[in-house]
């Protein structure tokens, strides 16, 4: 191993090496395929597919353009194991089920392990964002104010894509709970990643961002702890609130700006990038919190609880003066200018991130919705194969009953075929479709999807067509 200073890969590894080391740290029992959708209140089990790490390449930098592949998935999903074994999780029903995997999530090899390959990870993950963002030219206090203040004057009424496509969408429940789903990485451990940041010892301004930290943590009373009131919202709309319940319904956007954080919060050389960041989420969350507490209204009716979300109506206007006031103006006061860069960076950076996040989701409620479109026996791309007129790769399967295909994406369109028996076809949570012989689905690129084999045996075809509008033209 060469040594190289590179702020992502300290240590480099051969891409032999970071394969294998890839591969030791996904193949822990905790990370194998379930046989189930859900994980049952055991906050400790994640499905990473191991199985597949063999053929990833975790030695690039991914572009924007292939943040949403299946090596992007695959990647989020286990920094976000990576980064959840330095916080505290115990499941609701208590350790006397889960000790065996309690232990083994927390141990010294799991942690050691997931250390070696995150400076990689992260470098493949983020590294996108050096091409998306570039901060230029002299900076000073009064022009860094001038440049957050920008943030004023967005439209504070327009919902974002991922509003808009719940709005719209042919089952606006089903869509809405699969946007709170989204936001359990975050919102059920509130927080976590920002109190990286108050260890250690920077005079005052260290104690003013603890005061935020408290905010979030209720004062100290559990029941108005931000994370308890999203479970309660969770709750009201018949959701299970135990930690990673879904965690097959996680959206790759979603893992990538719940990374985020953890990214900033866990690489302190990235301290002053998370200042800016904050600043944006803390100033924007107050007009989103608005808009989400009336969709889901809309969505639900009276009986949802959106208290979460109104609570943060008022703390976060609050919170937003802090962290300019009595965060970054005091620091870029100690530290001087040179810390504005990163800033600003920090700032232009979430803002991609959570475009990135948005869209995605909004791209898959509007596959789920389009579901019946993409029939194969309805579908002129499967015409054209059948009569010869399109050749494409085929791959033929045959599956047991019960054999779980966990949730996964593909980078190019594919259409499957059920040449005999029965599969459940898994789009997003609440999304299923039965397919029987001579039945069949287009699976759009990047689209998150699983099924299931619900016959004694299932005889199925995967047709890679890889870009369905260029079949169609």
């Amino acid at each position: 191993m060469s040594f190289t200073p590179s702020p992502y890969a300290p240590f480099e590894l051969s891409p032999q090496e970071l394969t294998a080391a890839v591969l030791r740290y996904a193949s822990n029992p905790l990370y194998l395929d379930n046989d189930d959708w859900e994980n049952a209140d055991n906050p400790y089990r994640r499905q990473l597919r191991p199985q597949v790490v063999p053929h990833l390449d975790f030695g690039r930098v991914l572009p924007r353009e292939e943040l949403l592949s299946y090596q992007g998935l695959a990647t989020q999903r286990i920094l976000t194991s990576i980064y959840e074994a330095d916080l505290v999780f115990l499941p609701k029903a208590g350790l006397a089920d889960v000790w065996d995997d309690f232990r083994r999530f927390y141990s010294p090899t799991n942690r050691v392990l997931g250390e070696i390959v995150r400076p990689a990870l992260e470098r493949q993950a983020f590294g996108f964002l050096d091409d998306e963002v570039e901060v230029t030219g002299a900076w000073t206090r009064d022009s860094l104010v001038e440049f957050l203040r920008t943030v004023d004057d967005r439209d504070r009424h327009s919902p974002s894509p991922a509003e808009a496509a719940i709005e719209k969408s042919v089952d606006p429940q089903r869509a809405a709970r699969m946007w709170l789903i989204q936001f359990a990485p975050d919102f059920l451990s509130e927080a976590s990643p920002m109190i990286r940041n108050v260890l250690g010892s920077y005079g005052p301004t260290q104690s003013e961002w603890f005061k935020i930290i408290v905010d979030e943590y209720g004062y100290g009373v559990h029941s108005t702890k931000h994370s308890t009131l999203f479970e309660n919202t969770l709750r009201s709309v018949g959701l299970e609130t135990d930690l990673h319940h879904y965690w097959q319904y996680y959206l790759n956007g979603s893992l990538l700006m719940n990374n985020y954080f953890h990214y900033l919060g866990k690489n302190h050389e990235l301290f002053f990038r998370y200042l800016g960041a904050l600043y944006y989420t803390e100033t924007t969350l107050v007009d989103f919190c608005e808009r989400a507490a009336a969709l889901l209204t809309r969505v639900f009716g009276d009986g949802v609880d959106v208290q979460y979300f109104t609570e943060h109506v008022h703390i976060d206007t609050h919170h937003g003066r802090m962290a300019l006031e009595k965060l970054i103006l005091p620091l870029v006061d100690t530290y001087g200018e040179v810390v504005i860069p990163e800033i600003v960076r920090g700032f232009e950076e979430f803002q991609v991130v959570a475009d990135i996040a948005d869209r995605d989701f909004a791209a898959q409620i509007e596959w789920m919705d389009d579901r019946p479109r993409y029939l194969a026996l309805h579908d002129p791309v499967w015409a054209a194969i059948q009569s010869g007129k399109v050749t494409v790769p085929v791959a033929h399967l045959v599956e047991p009953r019960g054999e779980l295909s966990n949730t996964h994406c593909h980078d190019g369109d594919e259409l499957c075929h059920i040449v005999s028996g029965t599969m459940r076809f898994e789009s997003g949570f609440g999304s299923t479709q039965i397919l029987r012989a001579g039945e069949g689905t287009v699976i759009r690129r990047n689209r998150l999807h699983g099924a299931n084999i619900e016959s004694d045996e299932c005889v199925y075809e995967i047709h890679s067509i890889g870009d369905y509008r260029a079949c169609l033209s």
